[in-house]
């Protein structure tokens, strides 16, 4: 994408995640990458508040960042480092999905439970929780994101990735649910999630490659 379609796609993602209630008031923070730069939402604003020039410009190589007269967010070592980790990555999406820290607070070890997660997310990492803004967080993200499009951050929140930011934002969404299942059939019972082998086997349906491949490809 161009500079200019990177930043509205931004906005665009933005204000969906504030309306899924993914974030409140200044929480979270999102980026794209485009080329070598990656484009990073400013420290101190509500996600919906953003306009497509605020979006600020960093070096992905260098960590040079744009001079636009903000500051980029405080998580910005944890957008970089995971860029720097694993070039397939093309958007990183960080949010405070309620369900998604309430589950942290009694589990680790998110199952696969129905076929969408399986298909859109697969296994969940985490990570236990580590100060905010360091490069801690940011070292123990980067160490994942190579082997997982989405992470529990304890006591925290989630980080998604994708090869676009639709894809990222849907991971939230289903993690989100995810979630919000598994605490829900926990408080009724004994939670069956799918095996290894069922998880695989819809991994392996050519209807669900071909979804994937499509919403890979939209915007």
């Amino acid at each position: 994408m161009l500079n200019a379609e990177t930043r509205n796609e931004l906005c665009k993602y933005a204000k969906k995640i504030v309306d899924s209630g993914l974030v409140v008031g200044p929480g979270g923070n999102i980026s794209a990458r485009a080329g070598d730069k990656m484009y990073l939402s400013p420290s101190g604003f509500a996600l919906e508040e953003i306009e497509p020039e605020q979006w600020i410009e960093v070096d992905i190589p260098t960590g040079d960042i744009t001079d636009v007269g903000l500051r980029p967010s405080s998580e910005v070592l944890m957008h970089l480092y995971g860029y720097r980790s694993n070039p397939d990555i093309r958007a990183m999406v960080h949010t405070h999905p309620s369900h998604c820290i309430a589950f942290t607070l009694v589990e680790k070890n998110l199952p696969v439970m129905f076929p969408d997660q399986a298909a859109l997310v697969g296994r969940t990492a985490y990570i236990p929780y580590i100060i905010p803004t360091t490069d801690l967080l940011a070292n123990a993200v980067a160490e994942k994101v190579t082997t997982a499009s989405s992470i529990l951050l304890g006591n925290h929140g989630l980080v998604t990735t994708g090869r676009n930011l639709r894809e990222a934002y849907y991971r939230t969404q289903v993690v989100e649910e995810s979630a919000k299942i598994y605490l829900s059939a926990k408080a009724a019972g004994t939670p069956v999630p799918l095996t290894d082998q069922e998880v695989d086997d819809i991994a392996a349906l050519e209807s669900e490659d071909y979804r994937i491949q499509l919403l890979q490809k939209m915007k």
